[in-house]
């Protein structure tokens, strides 16, 4: 695919992902926040993967997820994301391009290795995520494919990678790219994790960077710091141009303007792995949102992708979701 005229290019963390099913006994034996995810250091995560049952390797990162999911639908994506030139950089390169997004970053030639993360899955469905990001947090600004967010109607930063300093900076860098291309500029928080280490931040790119926000409801009342959805509803109204925060089986509430619309859950039959949730919900949104929907059936899309995908185990389609959206007449 060309990198002429896209709809999406995300930047974020490129991880590949391990995933197994465990138990809460496990996770307690071994001090892991249930729920969370957890950075951990390179000799952590050799340690927890040698206790770890069998796994399953696939890529991931949030931002990857959401690209691949958008090509799922049929739009036209790129990516951005620092691998390391090793056996796991080469798997992720293959499977982001493999699913139709451009992605030509220069991989890191000496230094830390590929990023990974240990994904621990539990019987009620819930992951609980270890993180070791190695060289995926060493993007810098000169990473940047200009050229490729010009092209693109939205730029997609993830929130996972916005800790180290030349990160940041190639966070704002891509913003002003996109902004003087009179293009929009999309961010996810990604976790309270995120939220608590960088609320100060987050809050400057909300409110002068940023016109779409992807949150759910513990990274939105994290950012506000309140514990109530209507004060934080009220206060990220002004921010920005659109606001979309997840409620899990509560649906999701749109706020862009005076205008705030809610969204119902779309049924699960059964709820196998929660991973990915919020990236595929965020591919669905900014699919309908690029293809000229209004809010609602941005909202409608984005559930309908949510729930193909907490009904199986990963976080990239395992089939195709532009068929899903034709099958839901949602297309």
């Amino acid at each position: 695919m060309s990198k002429d005229n896209l709809d999406v290019v995300g930047i974020g963390n490129a991880i590949v992902d391990v995933l197994s099913r465990t138990d809460d006994a496990f996770l307690q034996n071994n001090h892991i926040n249930k729920g969370a995810m957890t950075l951990i250091e390179a000799e952590e995560v050799k340690s927890l993967y040698a206790k770890m049952g069998p796994g399953v390797e696939m890529s991931g990162g949030s931002a990857a997820n959401t690209v691949a999911a958008f090509a799922s639908l049929g739009g036209k994506v790129g990516y951005i994301g620092k691998v390391a030139d090793d056996q796991l950089g080469e798997v992720f390169r293959h499977d982001i391009r493999s699913v139709g997004a451009v992605f030509n970053t220069p991989p890191l030639r000496q230094g830390a290795p590929t990023a990974r993360c240990l994904i621990l899955i539990t019987p009620d469905a819930q992951r609980t995520m270890c993180t070791y990001l190695g060289a995926c947090v060493l993007l810098t600004p000169e990473d940047l494919d200009e050229a490729m967010i010009r092209s693109a109607k939205v730029t997609y930063l993830e929130g996972y990678l916005f800790d180290r300093d030349h990160a940041k900076q190639a966070f704002r860098q891509a913003g002003k790219i996109a902004h003087a291309a009179g293009r929009k500029v999309a961010l996810t928080l990604s976790d309270p994790f995120c939220v608590e280490r960088h609320r100060d931040e987050f809050l400057d790119l909300v409110k002068n960077h940023v016109d779409i926000l992807f949150a759910n409801e513990a990274e939105i009342l994290s950012l506000y710091k309140t514990d109530k959805l209507s004060e934080a509803v009220a206060q990220v109204g002004p921010h920005c141009e659109v606001a979309v925060i997840t409620r899990s089986a509560k649906g999701s509430v749109i706020i862009s303007g005076n205008e705030m619309i809610e969204v119902a859950a779309e049924p699960v039959s059964h709820v196998v792995d929660t991973t990915g949730a919020g990236d595929l919900y965020a591919a669905g949104f900014l699919y309908g949102y690029t293809q000229g929907k209004n809010l609602a059936q941005c909202g409608r899309i984005a559930s309908i992708a949510a729930a193909e995908i907490i009904a199986q185990v990963g976080a990239r389609p395992q089939r195709s979701l532009s068929q899903l959206l034709k099958d839901k007449k949602a297309a």
